[in-house]
């Protein structure tokens, strides 16, 4: 009984939770739905005809074509940005010296914005998928490489000094200690990079592309087809709010034992 307790107690905390984050949404959405109703607008159309437009270009094959380049895409670019960005992060952490040597030039890169870099982009990969996926890595690697480096320094020196002491070999002391203890600014760092993936992903594609979200809605710009292109944009911000749920599903699993770690017993 106390198991069905808890898992009823569970279950109404979550549904109060999606509660309380989906009225405000919805609340806006039914504004939108009686404002925009009967409206004779080219460019400001009725919410009922976006929708219709969403139902029949998003809702399946054609959509699909738009929608899974633009994610494979992006998941390539933000998985490899993620791996090089802790990985360097983690070694410009512990080595102090060598992450105060390159500072400067770290602050000079991460300065320049991912999307200024499609010309350059266009010029070495051309139209294609190498063009959209290291734009992608060098725009998203930033914030995941400087929280990295935060995380890492963060960590407590005299439990790493004791480590040492007992001879535990350097990997161990990072799988098991450092990246745990810093993970919640990693994750921090990898939540910043998805939205700026997402960004650049779209401007590429209505730049540099034949085929996307972006370019299926920069094509709807173009031939005017206005509910076509409000569809496109609001159909790449649910894309963009499932991908942010996702990640914060993900982060929770990482972060259990970080939790782990810093509870300390009978508190």
């Amino acid at each position: 009984m106390a198991r069905v307790a808890a898992a009823f107690a569970l279950t109404g905390r979550r549904l109060a939770g999606i509660a309380v984050e989906l009225w405000l949404p919805i609340l806006l959405f039914a504004g939108w739905w009686f404002a925009s109703r009967g409206s004779s607008s080219l460019y400001f159309v009725g919410l009922d005809t976006i929708l219709g437009a969403l139902r029949d270009d998003w809702l399946g094959q054609a959509g699909a074509a738009n929608v899974l380049p633009s994610l494979r895409n992006l998941a390539e670019g933000f998985l490899l940005a993620a791996v090089v960005g802790v990985v360097l992060g983690t070694l410009l952490g512990l080595v102090r010296p060598l992450g105060n040597a390159v500072s400067p030039i770290v602050e000079f890169l991460r300065s320049v914005p991912g999307v200024a870099l499609l010309p350059i982009g266009l010029l070495i990969f051309g139209i294609g998928t190498e063009m959209k996926v290291s734009l992608i890595v060098y725009g998203s690697l930033w914030p995941i490489l400087l929280n990295t480096v935060d995380g890492v320094r963060s960590v407590d020196a005299t439990k790493l000094d004791v480590l040492r002491s007992y001879r535990v070999p350097a990997h161990l002391r990072i799988l098991r200690v450092v990246l745990p203890s810093a993970a919640p600014r990693i994750m921090v760092g990898l939540r910043t990079s998805l939205s700026i993936a997402i960004t650049i992903i779209v401007f590429s594609e209505m730049i540099g592309s034949t085929e996307g979200i972006g370019y299926a809605i920069l094509q709807a710009q173009r031939n005017f087809e206005i509910p076509q292109m409000w569809a496109g944009m609001l159909a790449l911000g649910v894309i963009g709010y499932l991908l942010n749920i996702g990640f914060r599903g993900v982060e929770q699993l990482v972060l259990r034992r970080h939790r782990a770690m810093n509870t300390t017993p009978g508190s």
